[in-house]
């Protein structure tokens, strides 16, 4: 049974045509990125960028250097989407994009992680063994059949993802559809639908349809007699999220996956006519069998762990944001923090309330108060920019307070707490964010 499940030889025309899908959007990202100035706003004009804690090295290269950096990536999605030198190309654009993602967090979104999980998938998939150049300039690595395991990680990756996000959308805010009316009050302007967003009842269905197609979507689409309608449902809902929420390649990517749950006849049929068709069934086991099944293992019992870290952690991480990153938790929540900043030198006394506008961008200022992680970082920063001389530098963060999702402003971070000299935990929760206001 497992051996038919991982090791049956089936026709690789989604894997191939999936290949030319997803170099093709990542490159259309990675030059999206510049053209409509992400890159500058993200890592080009921040003095600090707040990278994920404990990969401060990695800073953005200075000058040019970030639109080369980014320019570069792109050329790698077109290599793999022609299939040059595939391996190196995946691997390369792996890499660069996964030291991009830690670079910052301001404008952290589930979407880049996955991107990461999928290009290093694809590091290990042969999904240039046909309609490539690699396959031109050397035939005899062409094949017309993959193993099934290639299907079913795929599968499996995006079931995880989905299945978490559904249930994740299981609590108050969501479900009273108060969190859709703050999601769309900012669409108010929209042409033609801009009205029509505002209105309870659209709420209530985007609020429901959000659940029901994350949690249902994936065995739909496996399942034979409602594949097409669940496929029309995914184009319908993933174009009203590039439209409504403009949130990148990631609604293309999602439909570009479909490739997966089609027959292999259609498949070829739409995208391959002169391929021919791969029909035996044999299992054929490699020699690298027990290397896989460790690392499968590993790796989907890390993606079923890092989405319920949170459980594990004391408070709600929908106050403290302790273990939401990397959990599919993605539009439950709406954060706006205020307070300031104080710098005490405790070699001579001194103390200084800090202008944030003097050393952070718009986007990074709304952070910065409202981000537990953001307020220890900036303190760290601070510390750094005063500890001159061997002199004794203190953070703190007073007269904090939080709104979430449209709550009154509650009191958040403790004011005599020491920001800069307090060791950063990130596997438990940080005492100085003080108890959740939520249900009161």
């Amino acid at each position: 049974m497992l051996n038919t499940f991982f090791f049956k030889r089936i026709d690789n025309s989604s894997l191939i045509i999936f290949r030319i899908f997803f170099g093709i959007l990542i490159a259309l990202e990675c030059i999206g990125a510049i053209a409509t100035g992400w890159v500058k706003r993200q890592l080009v004009t921040p003095q600090y960028t707040f990278p994920f804690i404990d990969f401060e090295w990695l800073s953005p290269l200075p000058g040019y250097g970030m639109y080369i950096y980014f320019s570069v990536m792109g050329l790698l999605g077109i290599c793999i989407a022609l299939g040059y030198r595939y391996r190196v190309s995946c691997i390369g654009f792996t890499l660069l994009w996964a030291m991009a993602y830690l670079m910052q967090k301001t404008a952290y979104n589930n979407h880049y992680y996955l991107l990461i999980l999928i290009s290093f998938l694809m590091c290990f998939f042969p999904a240039n063994r046909n309609s490539s150049l690699d396959a031109r300039r050397n035939p005899s690595i062409k094949k017309d059949s993959m193993f099934t395991y290639v299907k079913w990680i795929i599968v499996l990756q995006l079931f995880i993802v989905y299945v978490y996000a559904s249930v994740a959308k299981l609590y108050g805010d969501w479900l009273d559809f108060g969190m859709i009316k703050i999601l769309m009050l900012p669409k108010a302007d929209y042409y033609l639908i801009g009205d029509l967003l505002q209105q309870p009842w659209v709420h209530k269905i985007i609020g429901t349809a959000g659940i029901l197609f994350d949690l249902l979507i994936i065995p739909a689409l496996l399942w034979k007699p409602t594949r097409k309608i669940a496929f029309i449902v995914s184009i319908f809902f993933h174009l009203f999220n590039s439209i409504v929420f403009q949130i990148g390649i990631f609604p293309y990517l999602s439909l570009a996956f479909s490739v997966f749950f089609f027959e292999p006849r259609t498949i070829r049929k739409l995208f391959f006519r002169a391929k021919q068709p791969f029909v035996t069934t044999k299992i054929q086991i490699p020699n690298y069998k027990n290397w896989f099944l460790i690392a499968f293992s590993t790796y989907f019992l890390l993606q079923l762990a890092l989405p319920i870290r949170h459980h594990f952690i004391a408070d709600d991480v929908l106050w403290t944001e302790e273990g939401h990153r990397m959990s599919w938790r993605m539009m439950l929540r709406s954060r706006v923090g205020r307070g300031q900043f104080k710098v005490v030198n405790q070699t001579t006394g001194n103390t200084l309330f800090i202008k944030p506008d003097d050393y952070l961008t718009k986007p990074q200022r709304r952070k910065v108060f409202s981000y537990p992680d953001f307020s220890w970082q900036f303190a760290q920063f601070l510390k750094k920019q005063f500890e001159k001389g061997g002199d004794e530098v203190s953070v703190y963060l007073v007269n904090s307070m939080i709104g979430i999702n449209g709550r009154p402003y509650a009191p958040f971070i403790d004011p005599e707490r020491d920001l800069a000299n307090t060791p950063w935990k990130p596997f438990q929760h940080h005492d100085w964010i003080l108890p959740s206001q939520l249900g009161k």
